[in-house]
Order: C-alpha cells, then structure tokens, then sequence
C-alpha cells in the first residue's frame, strides 16, 4: 500500500514510527536513569500521536507547522512528567497535555482578546473543577466551582465561555431534522430591531407559561449554560428525564408562538 507524504517543519510523516508498550517501557526505564537518547526515541516514537490531535485544527490554524512544534512542546512536556507508577497508558497522560499546549496557543494567538481579570477566573475555575473532580469522583457543577472560588456562576461561565474557540457565524447550532439553524440566524440587527419586539414578547409570555420544572430547565440550559448533565445532578433525576423535559419545553415554547 502507498504511504502519503505529508511533510511538517521538515519531518516525513509517512516514515514515522509507532512504538509498542513493550518499547515505551524500555525507553521509559532508560530516560529515568539519565539516558538522553531514549528521550529523543519517545518523543520520535510519538510523533504521531500529536498529528491525530492536530488534525481537527486543520483549517484553524494559518500555519501548521507553528501548531505542530507546539504540540511537539506538550508531548515533551508529557515525557518529562510521566511516572510509569501512574498505571495509565502514556497516550492517555500526554493526550491532555499536548491539547493544553495547542489550545493555549490558539488561544493567545487569537484576534480576540480576552481580559487579564476573566483568564485568571478561567484559569482558577479550571483548577477547582480538576480539584472537585478528583475529591467528588464525577465532575462539578458551575455552582459547586463558583462557591469554592467565591464568585457568582455567571462570572465563572463567562470567564470558562471565554476560553472557548471562536465559530463562524455560519457554524450549525440547530437541527431537528428539518431546516438548519445557523449562528448567523440568532444575530440581531439592529436596525431593525422593533420588528423583533412582538416575537419577543410572545417568547416571554410562552416560557413564562411552562411548568415551573420545563420553565426551570430552560433558563439554567439557555441563560446559565448548564449542561444536562449538571442539571441532571442538581435536580435529581437522570440525564435524559432533563432532555425529555427540554425538549417538551421547546415544542410547547415553539407552539406558543408558532
């Protein structure tokens, strides 16, 4: 079978190779008692690895062979870092590690900036819901983050909202199997603004008319931004009771209005 060259700062993606668990082992005992060598065998031997996690970045990036060196960077890191007492397969540790590197630097390379203030918030949250994740053995909730840090729950969705990835405004957010609704849909205009005022208030007057329970659902899914999940968590019952609910909330909204 053919094999594609593909080629990356210089580096033939096509004659890379794959290390086995018996030679990451190796290479592994080798690095812990010095050997520089065998360092440079696994970061060669997993190469690969940070291609699959760049290939969804394809068209986000201008240049791939900045992003490349700088997932290069994370799996370095991850080498460094790894204890083979973890009892985790090196793919499973590093993975986390080269992501972090790559998104961090998507992130500052961005043309939207984001304030000093709302990234350490970010940052802060990010280290309680690792924290809480570990203590609880499931992940927290936004409220459970925003009272260990002492913030109110918009503050900390807005500051982990501002960490992600930017869309396109024709991104998909909506289908339900008949027509698509894109990002672009759901910008107002402002010029004409007052045309919009009567389905506003018919959206107000239908959400208000919900059972407390849908009503509920809606506004932390929709304005807090919780997931179903964390709903799922707060309220007592199971994930997809909360998506039957919703999704009765929408029909009963969309017949409201309709």
């Amino acid at each position: 079978m053919a094999r594609h060259k593909v080629e990356i700062c210089g580096v033939n993606t096509a004659n890379l190779k794959v290390l086995n668990n018996e030679k990451m082992l190796e290479l592994f005992k080798r690095y812990k008692v010095g050997d520089k060598i065998a360092k440079e065998e696994l970061v060669n031997g997993n190469l690969k690895l940070v291609l699959s996690i760049l290939k969804k970045y394809n068209n986000r990036c201008d240049n791939m062979d900045d992003l490349f060196q700088v997932g290069c960077i994370g799996l370095i890191k991850a080498i460094e870092n790894f204890d083979l007492s973890f009892d985790v397969k090196f793919s499973t540790y590093a993975v986390p590690m080269i992501l972090g590197e790559v998104k961090r630097y998507l992130r500052d390379n961005s043309s939207i900036r984001v304030a000093r203030s709302v990234k350490d918030i970010a940052y802060h949250a990010l280290m309680v819901k690792e924290e809480l994740t570990n203590l609880l053995n499931k992940e927290p909730t936004v409220k459970q983050i925003a009272d260990k840090l002492g913030l109110t729950e918009f503050e900390v969705s807005n500051a982990l909202d501002s960490m992600r990835d930017t869309l396109s405004i024709s991104e998909p957010i909506y289908s339900d199997g008949g027509d698509t609704i894109y990002l672009q849909d759901q910008i107002e205009d402002k010029n004409s603004k007052m045309k919009f005022i009567d389905e506003k208030v018919a959206l107000k007057e239908a959400i208000n008319s919900l059972k407390e329970k849908e009503k509920y659902i809606i506004v932390e899914r929709y304005i807090i931004g919780k997931t179903q999940m964390e709903l799922a968590e707060e309220i007592g019952i199971s994930q997809a009771q909360i998506s039957r609910l919703e999704k009765t909330a929408l029909n009963n909204i969309k017949n409201k209005i309709s």
